[in-house]
């Protein structure tokens, strides 16, 4: 039994009026701002399986027969609940600065209230379209001269500590920078970044046009730039401080809503559980596909992609979502178009997958 899904669309001022509805073929641009499609079994917005001719919420179902729908090997590793969300991601305008805590660091935090639930929440991102992302520190010393280059005497409590290797007192002084401050700051920042140019100083320009009072705008100058091209994909684990630029992917990550903000963001700031999560030695990892699938060190997800052809098999045992990203496919029994998916239960045995188009699928990365 593979199941076609219904999957909600998030409307968050960051995302694209194009890329979702071009992609499903709807009428463009969108009247609201689409950031995200989410499938899975999230309770912010699960996906609706079709059974038997009716809709049904896919989180309810997975929570009647756990066994079943997750597979043994999943819900003893998992408990009852998908351990994965996948989503289309468009983003037009640049998220907030975050990270997120590690399986140990989550659990603690839970049991104390500071987070909302014990989980981690791994990522990776595969783009669809050139897609950039600032993730994981540069080298601190690399980014002292970044940003003691552009000159302005006020950056000095952060680029001395960044001179002397320690990333985490500079990411401090920037996050705690008094507020009666920040103006001024930005504007020295952003008269300095404009005079010297270059794609990283004209990032530090785009991010403080947008946040005029945070400089956390510096942020290209103290983390690493990723260009995906379509098909590369970079996974980003606990305690790795990043922000998604621009750009259209197919994302994966753990089921959770684990996220400490560091700037670029109107949200709270816890700076103390900040500073303790972000570890500057992580960095964010490259991820080739190995076969077809992106393997990454976690065991929450593991992404495959494939063109099928004449026929492509895949084992049963483990709860799939299978995603058509381009043409069509055809799954048991259903055709799938540009932004249609499936559920295919562990119970289901192996699933077989044919056509011209290109298909995406999360599983758990177990086993």
């Amino acid at each position: 039994m593979t199941d076609l899904l219904r999957n909600p669309v998030k409307n968050y001022d960051w995302g694209s009026r194009t890329a979702l509805a071009t992609l499903a073929g709807r009428p463009s641009p969108a009247e609201l701002p689409e950031a995200e499609m989410w499938f899975g079994t999230h309770p912010s917005g699960s996906s609706s399986v079709l059974r038997q001719g009716t809709w049904h919420s896919l989180a309810e179902t997975v929570a009647a027969d756990p066994v079943g729908e997750l597979g043994k090997e999943t819900v003893e590793r998992f408990g009852s609940r998908l351990p994965y969300l996948l989503k289309l991601i468009a983003v037009d305008l640049p998220l907030s600065l975050q990270v997120h805590p590690s399986q140990e660091q989550a659990r603690e935090g839970f049991a104390r209230g500071t987070y909302v639930d014990p989980f981690p929440k791994p990522e990776l991102i595969c783009a669809l379209t050139p897609f950039t992302a600032l993730a994981g520190f540069r080298p601190p010393r690399e980014a002292a001269a970044l940003i003691g280059g552009l000159g302005v005497a006020e950056l000095e409590p952060v680029v001395a500590p960044l001179a002397a290797g320690d990333a985490s007192a500079a990411l401090r002084a920037l996050v705690e920078w008094p507020k009666d401050d920040r103006a001024d700051l930005v504007a020295a920042i952003t008269r300095a970044a404009s005079a010297a140019g270059g794609p990283d100083n004209e990032l530090v320009v785009r991010l403080a046009g947008i946040h005029p009072e945070d400089p956390a705008c510096l942020a290209p100058l103290f983390l690493r730039r990723h260009e995906l091209r379509p098909g590369e994909a970079l996974f980003l684990g606990a305690g790795v401080l990043h922000c998604y630029l621009s750009g259209f992917g197919v994302e994966i990550m753990g089921g959770s809503d684990n996220v400490l903000r560091a700037g670029l963001t109107g949200k709270p700031m816890d700076v103390e559980e900040l500073l303790r999560v972000t570890d500057p030695s992580v960095p964010a990892l490259r991820v080739e596909p190995v076969g077809n699938l992106y393997r990454t060190p976690v065991p929450e997800f593991r992404l495959g992609t494939a063109v099928p052809g004449s026929g492509l098999t895949l084992e049963g045992g483990v709860p799939r979502i299978l995603l058509c990203t381009e043409g069509e496919i055809e799954t048991g029994g259903h055709t799938l178009r540009p932004g249609e998916s499936a559920f295919v239960p562990a119970s289901h045995g192996p699933v077989e997958v044919r056509g011209s188009g290109t298909v995406f699928w999360a599983e758990p990365g177990i086993g």
